[in-house]
């Protein structure tokens, strides 16, 4: 994992460096295309501002990711434990994803209002699918023959569930969580978008406005490494949760750590 950082570190080098010469190059007006240099310096410009919107909007990615796992996790529960049920939600629960994001956003700025609701709901919105779709898939393709073993004990339906099936699909749950993790920050920036009085995207949209985009680049990384830090949260999660897998992307210590 640490060679990775190192690759992905100077990767990340590597294209800023050619972002800057580029536009030592071509010289396009700071408005259209700020230089590395020139978002670096609206964040020294403006810390606190920068920094107070960002706490406004980890904590709705927070709040909705983990309300949105929750939820997944629960569908996905009864989908495996009563089928009939599944059969019954889960078209509806594939209809809510037909709908475009910026078609519900104003609906949810409508009836939740500008505050940290709309945000919250968004983004669990955009969550709890891809957990539901990957824990269901893993509670569902079980091997037959553990299944088969358990009929021959005194262990009930809702005891297989729990103490079988879904240990057996926590690789599964963990798979959802790393999609959806890229996707917690979309939801709250986008219901920011549509309206709200702070967050990164409420940021991101004054600064638009006024064709500060240096303002507006640097708001955008911050969302990239918030971004980025919960996707390592959940594959920091992901070796407890399932602690019998052969492999484990990223050790839990870093004396783990191994070169490929």
């Amino acid at each position: 994992m640490f060679v990775r950082f190192q690759a992905a570190t100077r990767t990340l080098a590597v294209l800023i460096a050619a972002w800057q010469v580029l536009v030592w190059i071509f010289s396009p007006p700071r408005y259209i295309l700020p230089a590395p240099i020139d978002v670096l310096g609206a964040f020294w410009r403006q810390p606190g501002y920068l920094f107070a919107n960002m706490w406004v909007t980890l904590v709705e990615i927070a709040i909705g990711f983990v309300a949105g796992t929750l939820i997944g996790v629960a569908i996905a529960l009864c989908v495996a434990a009563l089928p009939r049920f599944g059969n019954l939600v889960w078209p509806m629960v594939l209809v809510s994803q037909a709908f475009p994001v910026f078609v519900i956003a104003p609906l949810l700025v409508l009836w939740f209002g500008f505050g940290m609701a709309s945000k919250v709901v968004m983004t669990t919105l955009i969550i709890f699918f891809p957990v539901a779709s990957a824990f269901a898939d893993g509670l569902r393709r079980i091997d037959s023959d553990i299944i088969d073993a358990t009929a021959i004990t005194d262990a009930s339906h809702w005891q297989t569930l729990i103490h079988v099936r879904v240990p057996l699909a926590f690789p599964s749950l963990v798979s959802g969580l790393r999609v959806a993790a890229p996707l917690a920050p979309l939801g709250a920036v986008i219901g920011e978008w549509v309206g709200a009085s702070g967050g990164l995207g409420f940021v991101m949209v004054q600064a638009n406005a006024r064709l500060q985009t240096d303002t507006a680049f640097a708001a955008m990384a911050i969302i990239a490494l918030l971004t980025l830090a919960l996707r390592r949260a959940v594959d920091w999660l992901g070796p407890f949760l399932t602690p019998w897998a052969e492999e484990n992307e990223f050790p839990r210590h870093p004396n783990e750590w191994k070169r490929p």
